[in-house]
């Protein structure tokens, strides 16, 4: 495993789906504000395009599956 990997950064960007911060909200459930908050505070992996950011869909996947708990 390279350093790139070991980052959690992808090593070929080509192959990234990127999602925007809308599309984050949405599939998350949440406000896009939360997704900005989870950006800024580095807990959700994001690259800035401009004025705006992109987010990997894996990095939003894993965020989820890391966050999931069975309250059962």
């Amino acid at each position: 495993m390279d350093d790139r990997e070991q980052s959690g950064r992808p090593e070929n960007l080509s192959a990234v789906q990127f999602l925007t911060v809308a599309e984050v909200a949405a599939m998350m459930r949440v406000s896009k504000m939360t997704v900005y908050r989870l950006v800024h505070g580095g807990e959700l992996p994001a690259a800035r395009v401009g004025r705006s950011f992109r987010v990997p869909k894996r990095a939003v996947e894993d965020y989820l599956r890391h966050a999931y708990f069975d309250a059962g």
